[in-house]
């Protein structure tokens, strides 16, 4: 099994695609429509992948980390951290958490326009004992 795509609810839909075509320059617009209920939608992504945003209203409220189940972040594993954060810089994102001490690994955190939190990994080892050390 692999993931082929994930559905998110976003209030800023347009903020959000920025987001991904900024993380994910080989992501692009696939589609876009109305659902029956007269809610935008699209579907942004690669020829494998894809994120579905439907369009609410109203955000969830829902804070990662804050101590409600739900999702937190996903881990997004690219080859240059360093580059993806000059382009997120670049569209107006900060980094809300940076990871650089690990010998194995980098880390960056952006918050998307809509608070979820997604993470970026770049590892410098095929090792896993050596990429998964978490005595550091």
């Amino acid at each position: 099994m692999k993931l082929e795509h994930a559905n998110i609810a976003a209030v800023d839909t347009a903020g959000l695609t920025r987001f991904l075509t900024s993380a994910f320059p080989d992501f692009r617009l696939r589609g876009e429509g109305v659902d029956q209920a007269g809610r935008p939608w699209c579907h942004i992504g690669n020829d494998i992948f894809y994120l579905a945003i439907s369009t609410v209203a109203k955000p969830s409220g829902r804070q990662p980390y804050s101590n409600i189940g739900g999702l937190n972040h996903l881990g997004w594993e690219g080859d240059d951290v360093a580059a993806l954060e000059a382009r997120m810089l670049e569209n107006g994102f900060e980094p809300n958490l940076r990871e650089t001490g690990h010998p194995a690994r980098s880390r960056i955190y952006f918050y998307d326009p809509d608070g979820n939190d997604w993470e970026f990994v770049q590892y410098f080892s095929t090792d896993p004992a050596v990429r998964n050390d978490y005595s550091l």
